[in-house]
């Protein structure tokens, strides 16, 4: 008997379980990341005197561009790990589009393809083309 070799190198079951897999994979990722930053923060913020309540000092505008995070990882500041798990938590259904397009790519399903796209083309406009006022 001879084997029928399908057209698709990935069945749509498969693409699905990539998918997922994917989309758990990085929310835990992402959330350990977060609670090591977290667990460090406590460690070198927690240890000294009680901060004055009564006197407000404002944060600095830190951790906002990808090289700054990378920095703050590099330099092993909490403020940096906690940041680069959110960035990874917000990559996470980002990454679910992308290979979703590239499932309807494989699957030569236009419709599927064009609207993925749009999709995922107003995502990342949005994260790196925004109005920044």
């Amino acid at each position: 008997m001879k084997k029928v070799i399908s057209k698709s190198f990935l069945a749509d079951a498969d693409i699905e379980q990539i998918i997922g897999l994917q989309l758990r994979y990085g929310v835990v990722i992402a959330s350990l990341i977060v609670l090591i930053g977290g667990i460090l923060y406590l460690v070198q913020q927690g240890q000294g005197a009680i901060p004055p309540y009564h006197i407000f000092l404002g944060e600095s505008a830190g951790y906002t561009s990808f090289s700054q995070i990378v920095k703050g990882i590099g330099a092993g500041e909490a403020k940096g790990i906690v940041q680069a798990g959110v960035v990874i938590l917000i990559a996470t259904p980002i990454l679910r589009i992308a290979f979703s397009l590239v499932g309807f790519i494989l699957e030569k399903d236009r419709l599927y393809i064009i609207i993925t796209a749009i999709v995922l083309s107003v995502m990342l406009f949005s994260i790196f083309g925004g109005l920044k006022i």
